[in-house]
Order: C-alpha cells, then structure tokens, then sequence
C-alpha cells in the first residue's frame, strides 16, 4: 500500500511537472541577436506595449538569450513555472468594429513594385499580414483583426479602396483567389 501511494504520488508530481514546463515553454521566446522588441511583436502580432508589460519591462532594451513572455490575445500566463495561479491579462480590446467587404490583393501583376503606402515591401517580407484600407475610414498604420485571416497592419491604400473595403494582402495567387470576397466584422485594435 505504501509503495502504490509513493508511486502514485511521484506520477502526479511528475505529471504536473511536465505540464507546467510545457505550458510554460509554449508562451516564451529567447531572444536572438538582431532582434528588437519590435520586430517581435510584428512577428507574434503584438504590440511592443503589451511585450513590455507582460515582460515587466521599462524601457526597449532586451538581451541576447533573454526569455519573454508572449500572450496571445484573451489568455492568461503563468508569472512562473512553479506557481499554479494564474496571472490575468488584458486581453487586446478593440477600439472600434465595422463591417466591411474584404477581398485579397496579391503581387503578381505587372505595375505593382510590392511596396506599401507605408513603406513596407512585401516583395521581401511575403508572409507580412497586411491590409488596404480607405485612410478615411480605418488610419493608416493601424493594427487590426480580421476573422479568417488575422492580425494585421492596415499599410496600404487602393484605387478600388474606399468607404467599408479592405484589401487583405496574400502572397499567392491560388489562396487569394480562394478569399473571394466576404463581408467581415473587423476590430480596430489601435
């Protein structure tokens, strides 16, 4: 009887101990060298913001090597992998919801240089998720969600682009033949 309770309770402490070091290891990234707070957010869709606090951080500075945590928007961390209580965060609120019809726009056309509005070159950074928008109606540099296809950048501006339209950027021909055109609730994050 003693045994099967020593054996038992070593398999919980071993099951809780992989769980939580997985779910831990799941919600962080070391930094590499080149990396800026920046340029992490723009790959987890983030905002440098909430990468700061989340991290307790109080300037941009980051390290080599150094463990951050990221969030995805609505769940929570745990502040470390020993403690069982989770740490509530603030899940990214959207400022403003419209309704709009959202086509896809890719590169693979003659006149395009696959240069953004702002800047952006999409000829070298294909997987950036990018948005054309009417200035007017969304402001240019604005983050934004789209169902079905993420978070995104609004960085670009189109002829056809006016009112409730947006373009949503999709590198190949194929998959943004497949979007179509669709009527979306979008959420303005910032």
């Amino acid at each position: 009887m003693k045994k099967s309770l020593v054996t038992i309770s070593t398999s919980l402490m071993l099951l809780f101990g992989i769980s939580s070091g997985a779910s831990a290891s799941s919600n962080t990234y070391t930094v590499k060298k080149g990396d800026s707070l920046s340029k992490i957010a723009k790959t987890y869709h983030i905002t440098v913001s909430n990468l700061k606090q989340w991290n307790h951080l109080s300037s941009d500075l980051i390290k080599v090597n150094q463990s951050l945590k990221i969030v995805n928007p609505g769940t929570t961390v745990k502040s470390s992998p020993v403690k069982t209580t989770p740490v509530k965060t603030t899940p990214v609120k959207a400022i403003k919801q419209i309704t709009v019809s959202a086509s896809a726009y890719t590169l693979n056309f003659a006149r395009c240089t696959g240069i953004t509005a702002t800047g952006i070159n999409l000829k070298k950074n294909p997987n950036q998720k990018v948005i054309s928008v009417d200035p007017k109606v969304i402001k240019l540099g604005s983050k934004v969600y789209v169902p079905g296809y993420g978070y995104a950048i609004a960085a670009d501006t189109g002829g056809a682009i006016k009112g409730n339209k947006i373009d949503v950027f999709i590198p190949s021909q194929k998959a943004a033949i497949q979007w179509g055109r669709k009527t979306v609730k979008i959420q303005i994050l910032n």
